[in-house]
């Protein structure tokens, strides 16, 4: 669509969406099948695995654990931003990694979920372009090893300089975290289906995404009491992504996934945030018109089912993996 071309090139940054009527197939997308760059949207993946290990009872979500002050992985939410040792539990863990993107609290679960039962779990699942690579401290140690910095305050410094930002391997799909935005918004239709995993757990991830404090990006493109945004953002030098789903009074359910990559390197960018609101809402309002059946932009295909509601969000982001 022309309209989300604009809206991306205005904002200074290269756009990557897919947005489909979760219970219609009805779709429109914007370079669908890419690979893009995860970020902090892995976290969808791993709390979806979460829930399945603790369904075949390999895991309690009630269990405590400690959580040292020491060796945590950068970003400035939850447990990260804390100074001292903090018991939690794993689900609690969870909550943290979703509603603020905590990168503790989603080490600590990676760690007893396992890397390579999220990746089974994405291949069970039929996401064939999307893989987990590494965890939050494993990103941020790569980020320092090839920026050259000897902490992460050097190198929040460090990723305004263009050089820099061209030798980070995590902003490279093919050698860190990746997807494309189709396969995201297919496990979020999975997810709102009860399809993901059992229905008690696809209602859990679902009660999580609907509480991220974010409002910057998708939710900004729907400022409305009576229409819900539950999603998940992802953050990292010049990369701002978030995919959810946008629930209508009326019954409509819609999966989106938008990814971007500012040409500018500066930390704060406001314009790249609003664009995923205005894209989100673009590519929305196309699925809610009459259908043409043009064949260009949109297509009909056969999946229906499912259920979920949730709250929408109503805070700012943080800078986070």
């Amino acid at each position: 669509m022309r309209q989300l071309e604009q809206i991306f090139r205005t904002a200074g940054v290269t756009g990557r969406l897919h947005a489909v009527d979760i219970d219609t197939g009805r779709e429109v997308g914007l370079g669908a099948d890419e690979p893009v760059v995860l970020a902090s949207v892995f976290k969808v993946p791993l709390l979806v695995a979460f829930h399945r290990k603790a369904e075949r009872g390999l895991l309690d979500p009630g269990e405590r654990i400690t959580v040292p002050a020491e060796g945590r992985p950068g970003g400035g939410t939850g447990l990260s931003a804390m100074l001292d040792e903090v018991t939690a539990s794993l689900r609690d863990l969870a909550y943290l990694m979703i509603s603020v993107s905590d990168n503790t609290s989603a080490d600590a679960l990676l760690a007893r979920v396992g890397l390579d039962e999220v990746n089974a779990v994405l291949a069970d699942l039929g996401l064939a372009g999307t893989r987990v690579e590494h965890s939050c401290a494993e990103l941020f140690t790569a980020m320092r090893e090839d920026a050259g910095a000897a902490d992460m305050a050097e190198l929040s410094q460090m990723t305004t300089d263009p050089g820099v930002i061209a030798r980070l391997r995590v902003l490279d799909p093919a050698r860190t975290s990746r997807s494309t935005p189709r396969d995201m918004t297919r496990l979020l239709g999975l997810i709102w289906r009860d399809e993901a995993a059992g229905p008690e757990s696809c209602s859990a991830v679902r009660r999580l995404m609907g509480l991220q404090v974010w409002p910057h990006r998708l939710a900004s493109g729907f400022p409305y009491d009576d229409v819900a945004v539950s999603g998940k953002t992802g953050t990292l030098p010049t990369i701002r992504n978030e995919v959810g789903v946008i629930e209508y009074p009326d019954g409509g359910r819609y999966a989106i996934a938008v990814f971007t990559r500012s040409i500018g390197t500066a930390q704060n960018q406001p314009r790249a945030d609003a664009a995923i609101g205005s894209a989100a809402r673009v590519a929305v309002d196309h699925l809610r018109a009459p259908f043409r059946g043009d064949g260009h932009h949109m297509t009909a295909s056969p999946y229906v089912g499912g259920g979920g509601d949730t709250p929408r969000p109503s805070r700012q982001d943080g800078v986070h993996g």
